[in-house]
């Protein structure tokens, strides 16, 4: 196995959960390493066994998982990763998750309900992480969860890049699925040259997961191309929604946006009949084969997680990959 070297005393490792290893393999050819030889498997009950093939100790250990259906399993095959290399002596160990577990869970809404996103934090930290790395978080204050460093990384560069190119000389407009995504909303607009911001007004009944109703939108929309953002689409209800309202409202164009493809079904069947342009969304997230439509965009998240990972091997600056706006 070939490992970056940083200087005499430091190596780095890459680990891989079963999640997505084609994410992983891609990750580890942009930072031209390969990845560390794991044996895993489930046993008859579902209890996950790990060992890694070779010596971790002293090492700094990346331990990438991509967390899709079914979520719990690919949890506890990273948490158990990170166990067993805390064991075998790494030197430090990296969680990377480029889609959070349990993100939407961040806050009490109503009485008895639990904070989920915390809970993961503290299962990391009590496995032996050292420090957390993930891509475009569902509310930012999640990164005060874990009581270590957090590289919060941004898709928007990637994705904001792809569409500016496709809209080229369009008249657009930034639309955010909801008044709490305004201030991303903000960062995408300024990406696309200051384009003007509307929000979709929709309501939701907190006792019902996975439904909301998108009613009527707010901002100059009538004649532009829109660009609808998310950090995730799950069933795609929301999203769909709000491509027909932004179309009855006079859009001429919708292009959808989001980081995470989670696309539970029926998402896709919903996201290829919606009407949208284009849905671009990058590979935090594995997207069968079977998930994939006509209209669908996959950007790789690769290179930005390498370099990410390259940057804090390094001691470097994971804010400078932003433009120090981070």
């Amino acid at each position: 196995m070939s490992e970056l070297s940083h200087n005499v005393d430091r190596k780095l490792v890459l680990a891989s959960g079963r999640a997505h290893p084609e994410l992983a393999e891609e990750v580890a050819r942009c930072l031209n390493t390969e990845l560390l030889p794991m044996s895993a498997y489930n046993f008859a009950n579902g209890e996950i066994y790990v060992r890694s093939g070779e010596s971790v100790r002293g090492k700094e250990v990346f331990i990438i998982q991509a967390h899709p259906a079914p979520l719990n399993n690919w949890l506890m095959e990273q948490l158990i990763m990170v166990d067993s290399m805390k064991r075998a002596s790494a030197a430090t160990i990296t969680v990377v998750a480029p889609f959070y577990p349990y993100a939407r869970q961040d806050k009490k809404g109503r009485g008895r309900e639990p904070i989920s996103a915390r809970l993961v934090a503290d299962l990391y930290k009590t496995a032996g992480a050292d420090r957390i790395m993930s891509v475009d978080l569902h509310t930012a204050q999640i990164q005060g969860f874990f009581d270590g460093p957090v590289d919060h990384l941004f898709a928007i560069p990637l994705l904001a890049d792809h569409i500016r190119n496709i809209v080229g000389d369009d008249a657009v407009t930034v639309v955010s699925p909801d008044t709490g995504r305004v201030r991303v909303a903000e960062q995408w607009a300024e990406r696309l040259g200051g384009a003007p911001l509307a929000f979709v007004h929709k309501s939701r009944d907190l006792t019902v997961p996975n439904q909301a109703v998108s009613k009527t939108v707010v901002g100059q929309v009538e004649g532009r191309t829109c660009v609808l953002i998310d950090d995730m689409i799950d069933t795609g209800g929301t999203i769909a929604g709000a491509v027909r309202v932004l179309k009855d409202a006079g859009a001429k164009d919708v292009i959808i946006a989001a980081t995470h493809a989670v696309f539970s079904d029926p998402a896709a069947e919903r996201l290829a009949n919606c009407g949208a342009r284009e849905v671009v969304v990058t590979n935090t997230l594995p997207i069968p084969e079977e998930k994939r439509f006509p209209t669908l965009t996959v950007l790789s998240i690769a290179p930005l997680l390498a370099r990410a990972i390259k940057e804090v091997f390094e001691d470097g600056s994971v804010t400078s990959l932003f433009d120090g706006d981070a």
